[in-house]
């Protein structure tokens, strides 16, 4: 197979197989998610039911042996957010799909009864498999159970009961290269999609499939000037030390560190959680500090975190769920956040949405601030369908609307990452804006040179942070490995010019980001989001933040004016 679009239909257990559209050749990701679902989701569908289709796709640069390339999109409408939603995940799956010539697996209907299947891929096609015995299993025990069936090589897609339940903070993992299942696409209850197509995993098997192109002398030169470029970067090396940990201190020197449901913005506390400590821990115990997320990363963002007995809890621990799961909730305990992580991980719930909604609930005296075996205990009672553990299941804006709290962190129905947008003005564009919701990867500007306070520069330092992060997820790139080529598009340009062919330049590539962007405004539109509801919660317009006093004062008309403020970028 090469260049195929793989179609299941769970209603009725048949599977085609197409070429890939000529208008799709240049699309991967999240760009060819966009694109399929404009044609073919009804945008006024109920995400869980058959209208809905579930998009996997890697990225155009998949399967060519590209170091931090092999990224994973899976799309669909979110049943957070009512929108378009692509999740983004490292792993092993995106380069096994590219490798076996798929650019696309789309699950579409709905079975007609209750019914729990995995899907195989291989080099002879796809087939569905009734698995009733995995019902009800965490994501690590249905891991251990396919691995030993299928063999420790495959790479596999594995939603835990939360998706089973079809529960909006549902996520998708995916295994890293030792086999954890670990990488994540966490965001927007696309767990909760593939659960209501009665697919409990993807099994994907490549074994003796090659790289997708031979790597001519034009591939390795490209390579390697992509390579050079981003070991150069200083950046690269801070993560790779610190994984992303190493943000929390400068959120916290910045201000924008969510703490007790996103109330202050910086605290004394924050060393105890921070990259230092976390670097200090892992290597006093003897864990990974720097791990690959996958295959021929050259970057080593994650880790492997281990107890005080070397034993291993979980891997990756970082920023974001330690920010969520941690400082919003009043935890400040690496142990305790990792035990919480790695039960997100098993349950097979999204830490950011899951840690939103417990800070909500905190908010509302349900649970105190800090109480971590208490939120614990909430999110092992999503498996018994205890009531409040499916109330924080259902996401943070359910559980302020079920527990009368206007405080909550959220844009469309998704729970903010962890920065608060009042200091950090140009991530709240795009939470307001971006049509994938409040998600910091859609467009953030962190490590962006300018003033964060200034609410006058902010709309186009987003828009331009949207519109790489799109083109980034098309392409199948690492964020990181983005970061480390800094302003240098013009490598990846060449980069992506001799894989896929035509002429490509900065401006190309910026211009797809664009296009996908806008294809994205044009689903939600039809699907009812309309951008003159560009806002962030009342709150933090009003509320001060401290220790600045800074309140998100970004101009409503800017904001409302997405589309047309884009059409204006690059």
């Amino acid at each position: 197979m090469r260049n195929v679009l793989a179609r299941v239909d769970v209603s009725t257990g048949k599977i085609t197989y197409e070429q890939l559209p000529h208008e799709y050749r240049y699309l991967g990701g999240r760009g060819l998610i966009a694109k399929i679902a404009i044609n073919e989701i009804d945008a006024h569908c109920d995400p869980m039911r058959h209208q809905n289709k579930l998009i996997i796709a890697p990225g155009l640069l998949g399967g060519y042996n590209i170091p931090s390339a092999d990224r994973l999109s899976v799309g669909a409408k979110s049943p957070l957010t009512g929108g378009i939603k692509e999740s983004n995940a490292g792993g092993t799956t995106g380069r096994a799909l590219a490798r076996l010539g798929i650019r696309a697996v789309v699950l579409e209907g709905k079975p007609a009864t209750e019914t729990l299947q995995i899907l195989e891929v291989t080099a002879d096609g796809c087939r569905l498999v009734s698995k009733p015995e995995l019902k009800g299993l965490g994501i690590y025990a249905t891991t251990a159970r396919l691995r030993e069936e299928y063999g420790a090589e495959i790479s596999l897609m594995v939603i835990g009961p939360a998706g089973e339940l079809g529960l909006r903070t549902a996520c998708i993992a995916n295994l890293d290269p030792e086999g954890r299942p670990t990488r994540v696409n966490g965001r927007g209850g696309l767990g909760a999609v593939m659960g209501s197509k009665g697919i409990k995993a993807v099994v994907v098997d490549a074994r003796g499939a090659k790289s997708r192109g031979a790597r001519g002398p034009r591939l390795t030169s490209a390579i390697k000037e992509y390579v050079d470029a981003i070991r150069s970067n200083p950046v690269t090396t801070t993560y790779r030390e610190y994984g992303t940990a190493g943000n929390l201190a400068l959120c916290n020197a910045l201000g924008c560190l969510p703490i007790r449901n996103f109330s202050v913005g910086s605290t004394e506390l924050a060393d105890k959680i921070g990259g230092d400590r976390l670097r200090q821990i892992i290597l006093e115990r003897g864990g990974l500090p720097s791990h690959r997320c996958m295959p021929g990363c050259i970057i080593g963002c994650s880790n492997v975190y281990v107890d005080t007995e070397g034993r291993e809890v979980v891997a990756p621990l970082e920023y974001e769920t330690i920010g969520l799961l941690g400082s919003n909730c009043g935890v400040f305990d690496l142990d305790a956040i990792a035990q919480l992580n790695y039960l997100c991980n098993d349950v097979g719930v999204d830490t950011i949405e899951v840690g939103a909604a417990l800070g909500v609930a905190m908010e509302a005296g349900l649970l105190d601030f800090g109480d971590w075996q208490g939120m614990y205990k909430v999110i092992e009672g999503i498996v018994r369908r205890e009531l409040l553990s499916l109330v924080i299941g259902a996401g943070a804006v359910a559980t302020g609307n079920v527990l009368n709290v206007s405080r909550v962190p959220a844009v469309k129905g998704q729970a903010m990452a962890a920065y608060d947008p009042r200091s950090l003005k140009g991530l709240g564009v795009t939470y307001a804006t971006s049509p994938q919701g409040a998600d910091h990867t859609a467009g953030i500007t962190l490590r962006m040179n300018i003033d964060h306070l200034d609410p006058n520069i902010q709309v186009e330092s987003s828009l331009r942070a949207q519109v790489r992060s799109a083109m980034v997820d098309t392409v199948g790139l690492c964020n990181f490995a983005s970061a480390g080529l800094g302003p240098r598009l013009d490598i990846l340009a060449r980069l992506v010019e001799v894989v896929v062919g035509g002429a490509w330049s900065e401006g190309r590539l910026l211009e797809l980001g664009k296009m996908v962007l806008l294809d994205e405004v044009r689903f939600n539109s039809t699907a009812g989001i309309s951008q003159e509801g560009n806002d962030l919660p009342e709150f933090m317009r009003m509320e001060g933040l401290a220790p600045r006093d800074s309140r998100f004062d970004v101009r409503v008309e800017d904001l409302k004016r997405f589309a047309e403020l884009l059409n204006k970028v690059c």
